[in-house]
């Protein structure tokens, strides 16, 4: 039995054996996020897009350095819980560990070009079981990441429960509603999940059934938050899309309740002292500091202490992440600027999209051109449906950074560029 009383077999157990090796000094979840940290879609994290473009300017945030820093919190919340709630002690806490690894997964599976990349991966594979940068981070880690064995990390099941922000497949989603789901075909690894049990009747598919999730998987879904409600809040000060005159005439615009107003006022004030980044991560400390744990039945609450918890969050520190939010979208992702970026990325993925199906997943001839790298290729020709070919045609695509998305397009459709020399 595991040192730590919080935990069980149940949570350690994977869906597959794994080997033992004498001497071992790790834990299963150290040994997960060993593996997630050592793996290339964790590196190829550093060249895809937070808020704006990888590259653009050194001191960004990219998907990597987001990682890292809700890890950061993530972590911290663990510490701030042990120390704070009664019902944790020397002998029974939550593991830092796998919340790390699941903050550390939790983007893994995004795409180039942000969310402009997921929207439009999504739309494109509609006919063929949608995409989901939550849904692809699984398949990751399930099935391909480490890709010359085409298998996953064989993860444990406490861990893939605090990934899975969302537990709808594909088929249960609600008509027109939001990307927020699994694929059909990782009904099994949510199955192990849950322990083989079957989702009540209360909990229906779509929003209500996504809202259940582990207590390591609220951490970081709160660490997450935390992290883009501030940090992109600073890069977007930082590249000129949010200044003082700006958030006030935004402000002006707005039916803001007085502790808005007042949140508003913060912000401006940081902006005119020259002390964003300062004032900002303090925030980071409150918003940490804003948890506790409160008791909670539910039915995998005799499986797992996991599940006896819910994450509550001090209305006003949610209060202000939200304003954040909303002044971040308003300014820097709707603006002209990041806007046309979305309409290029969209452009760039569709173009790409559209040439590797009419190749490869509905090809009107079964022999052409070698457009993908041989082993995936390979796959594809012994896939059985147009589903399953798409789907790996999508997954060549979404591990791209966006640098090499770009120079892939360019190599396709630009007959200035490349050369016989250019197999980057």
């Amino acid at each position: 039995m595991p040192a730590n009383r919080f935990y069980s077999f149940f949570d350690f157990e994977t869906l597959d054996e794994r080997p033992r090796h004498e001497g071992e000094y790790r834990n299963a979840f150290q040994i997960d996020r060993d593996r997630i940290i050592h793996s290339s879609a964790f590196r190829r994290l550093q060249s895809k897009t937070q808020v704006f473009l990888s590259g653009e300017y050194d001191f960004y945030r990219t998907r990597l350095t987001h990682s890292i820093e809700v890890a950061q919190i993530g972590r911290s919340i663990c510490g701030w819980l042990a120390q704070q709630s009664q019902y944790l002690d020397d002998d029974c806490f939550i593991d830092p560990d796998l919340v790390e690894s699941a903050c550390l997964s939790h983007d893994l599976g995004h795409p180039p070009f942000g969310h402009a990349g997921e929207r439009t991966l999504h739309r494109l594979m509609e006919p063929y079981g949608g995409f989901e940068g939550n849904a692809q981070t699984l398949r990751i880690l399930t099935q391909t990441l480490f890709s010359e064995g085409r298998v996953g990390m064989n993860p444990t099941r406490a861990l893939l429960d605090g990934v899975l922000k969302y537990k709808t497949l594909f088929a249960e989603k609600p008509a027109n509603k939001a990307n927020h789901y699994l694929y059909n075909d990782q009904e099994r690894w949510l199955d192990f999940t849950l322990g083989g049990q079957a989702f009540p009747v209360e909990l229906t598919p779509g929003k209500v059934r996504n809202g259940f999730k582990s207590i390591e998987c609220q951490i970081m879904d709160w660490a997450d938050d935390t992290a883009y409600s501030l940090n992109d809040l600073a890069d977007g000060i930082h590249a000129g899309f949010i200044n003082v005159s700006k958030v006030e005439r935004w402000a002006a615009d707005q039916a803001l309740e007085d502790e808005d107003g007042t949140n508003v006022e913060f912000l401006c004030k940081a902006m005119r002292d020259g002390r964003v980044e300062g004032r900002l991560n303090r925030l980071i400390g409150e918003c940490i500091r804003a948890t506790k744990l409160v008791p909670n039945a539910n039915f995998l609450s005799q499986s797992t202490k996991r599940h006896q918890f819910v994450l509550e969050i001090d209305p006003a520190q949610r209060r202000r992440a939200d304003l954040h939010k909303k002044i971040a979208l308003d300014l820097v992702f709707l603006s002209p600027q990041l806007q046309q970026l979305d309409h290029k990325a969209d452009f760039i993925l569709k173009r790409m999209f559209d040439v590797l199906r009419e190749r490869y997943i509905e090809p009107s001839q079964p022999k052409g051109l070698h457009l993908m790298p041989a082993a995936i290729e390979k796959q594809i020709l012994e896939a059985e449906s147009a589903s399953e070919r798409a789907r790996l045609v999508c997954d060549w695509i979404a591990n791209m950074t966006d640098h090499f998305a770009f120079r892939t397009y360019r190599r396709l459709f630009d007959a200035d560029f490349g050369s016989i020399t250019d197999f980057v």
